[in-house]
This record gives structure tokens, sequence and C-alpha cells, in this order.
């Protein structure tokens, strides 16, 4: 067999959410729910789904390859210029196409932990070195993070609200920590669950383009638009990054119903109006039955909760995570007894609900 690098033999593949159709073959079961990959319950905006129908009219075509009428409109949003905008076969794309671009063997990046692996595999596979550092009661730590610049960072990854845990970093603590990053660094925002921070505190990234910062803000069509099955996201950052990043990006990296339903669902406040409440409803719900069940949970800014069973039994929550799926309810087991929950539909929050409580009660 052909040699591999020690960098890709050593990788541990990412491990998606586990799909239901997958749970019902294992299972022989019907009728599971899926609350583990932080998905839109209510789906796409009827817009997008209108605008992507139109697009598989042309897909003997290729796309456009910059995504030129998409740019536009996310530079409009944003009101910068379409050079700083970049689309992305997802946003996870655009995390990879900084790694291409930037990072040389030995160079590092730093990013919290836990938040999103991916992070940690791009720069992994890209030769570089990834440098964690601990969460500080579920919260980036920032001024630990800035104590870990040395002379070969080239990035700083900032998962803002971060993935797993649903907490934010507010304005002041990233502006503090702006003022200790040399203007060599980029600063990379990973803002996939913006849209649900409600937090006054959260920051605009945007702004801080405007007054010169070295940083890029990424965000997603998979969360609250509802359009994960497509792939698509964007990245907003100094033209000059963009510039070097869109001369590795694959010419025709998003397809053509994908960007024709992005563009439409931008349009649709209503149904991002509705997205939005029904994930507050949802929040308050569970955050409500967490706190009857005597069950921990982190504040969270996002469609999901990270919750902790608690307790002296480490195997707690694989435990729970398997008896769950036997009853066709899928979350995401993190590590020990920690748990992360999509707030989904009504019925489905009710489901997981009274589902947890016979597991709970069967463990006993």
């Amino acid at each position: 067999m052909i040699k591999v690098s020690p960098d890709i033999a050593g990788i541990t593949p990412y491990p998606p959410g586990k799909p239901m159709e997958e749970l019902e073959r294992e299972l022989g079961i019907s009728g599971s729910i899926k609350l583990a990959s932080n998905e839109n319950p209510l789906g796409p905006s009827s817009k997008a789904v209108s605008a992507i129908k139109k697009g598989l009219e042309s897909v003997q075509r290729y796309p456009d390859g910059a995504g030129h009428y998409l740019r536009e409109a996310l530079a409009r949003k944003w009101k910068v210029d379409p050079g700083q905008v970049i689309i992305g076969n997802g946003s996870n794309e655009i995390i990879e196409l900084l790694i291409r671009t930037f990072i040389l063997p030995g160079d590092e990046a730093i990013m919290a932990d836990p938040s999103f692996s991916l992070y940690r595999l791009v720069v992994t596979s890209g030769h570089g070195k990834p440098v964690q550092v601990p969460l500080k009661e579920g919260r980036h730590d920032l001024p630990e993070m800035a104590r870990a610049i040395t002379p070969k960072t080239k990035l700083i990854f900032i998962c803002n609200p971060n993935n797993p845990t649903g907490t934010i970093v507010r304005k002041r603590e990233v502006a503090r920590f702006l003022l200790r990053v040399p203007k060599r660094i980029l600063v990379v925002f990973d803002e996939a669950y913006a849209e649900y921070a409600t937090d006054p505190e959260f920051p605009q990234t945007i702004d801080l383009l405007r007054a010169g910062a070295s940083a890029l803000f990424l965000r997603t069509f998979s969360k609250v638009y509802g359009l994960a099955g497509l792939r698509i996201g964007y990245g907003v950052g100094p033209s000059e990054v963009i510039d070097y990043m869109n001369r590795v990006r694959q010419p025709f990296n998003t397809n053509l119903p994908a960007q024709q339903g992005a563009l439409a669902a931008l349009t649709d406040e209503a149904h991002l109006s509705k997205s939005l409440r029904i994930n507050r409803e949802g929040k308050e719900y569970l955050l409500q039955a967490f706190g009857a069940m005597g069950i921990s949970s982190l504040p969270s800014e996002t469609n999901f909760i990270y919750f902790d069973l608690g307790g002296d039994d480490p195997s707690i929550g694989k435990r729970v995570y398997t008896a769950l799926l036997h009853k066709g309810v899928i979350i995401r087991h993190l590590a020990g007894s920690h748990l992360r929950i999509t707030i989904g539909l009504p019925g489905e929050n009710r489901r997981f609900i009274k589902s947890l409580r016979e597991v709970l009660k069967e463990q006993k």
C-alpha cells in the first residue's frame, strides 16, 4: 500500500450524527426522531424549495463558479464589497480553504476544547499543529487563548456561539482579546449559530472588520435556514484574504440548486422569524423540564442544549444515549455524562423528555 502521511494516519474521522434510516435498519423500528445534528426541524423556506426546484431544471450546466448573485446578495446584506465574500460547500469547506491557503507545516492554530472538532481535524490534515485551550466554565477562555500565541501561530478559531456548549463570548471580551492578537494572525469567528443568539452583548463581527481587525467570520445556510442537505455557507473577511482563498477554491464548489435555494432563503423573513420562535419556545420547554428533573445544563444561545447527567458513573451518558436509541430518539453523546440535544418541534421535544424520564428511571 502507498505510504500514508503520519499526520493523516493519526486522524480520527469526524463522527456525524447517526442517520434515522441507519438506526431504523439496525433496530427494525420506524418513526424515529433525530435531535442530534442541530438542523432546523421546520425544514427550509417554501421560497427556497421553489428556487431549488427551478435550479434543478438547469443541472446539465455547470453552476456559476463564484456564486455571483449569492455573493452580491450577501455583500448587500453585510454592506461590504463582493470581493470580501466567499461561498463554500458548507462553511466547513471555507475552514479547509483557510488551512490550505495559510497553514505551512508546523504552523499553529489555536482553538477551544471542546469546540467544533473539525478545526483540529483539518489543521492536522494540513500538517499544522492544533493548539487546544480548555474552556472555562463552558466558555472560551480568551485570556488563556491569547497567552497560547507563539511566533508560529497563524490562525485562531473562535466558535461563537460555541458548539457543543451553546455559550458565547461577549463584545467586551472579544475587544480586549483582539488587542492582544498580532495583526499577522487571522482570527476566524465561526458563527454557524449566530442567528439564534439573543444576548445583546453578542459581538457584531462585521463591525470589527470595518474597524480593520484581522478577522473573518463564517456563516452557514445549514442551521436556521434549513439547507443542511445542500451544503452551502459563506465567509466574510478582508478582500486580500478572500482573494488568496479563491485561488485554491475548486471552480464549481457549490451547486446551482444550493446557490438558488440560499439566495431565496435570504428573502424569507417570515420563515426565519417562525424558525427562531419555534426554537425559543422549545428551548424554554426543555430547560424547564431539565430543571424539574434536576439535570444541569449550560445557558444556550443556539438551537441545542448541552446538559450533564452528573453522578459518579462516567458511563451514564453513553448508556442513556444508547437506551434512547432503542426508543427511536437520536441525540448526541459527547463525553462521560455530557450530552447534547437539538431543539426540535414541540412533539419531538415532548417525546424526548418522556423517553429520557423513562430511561433514567430504568437506569436506577
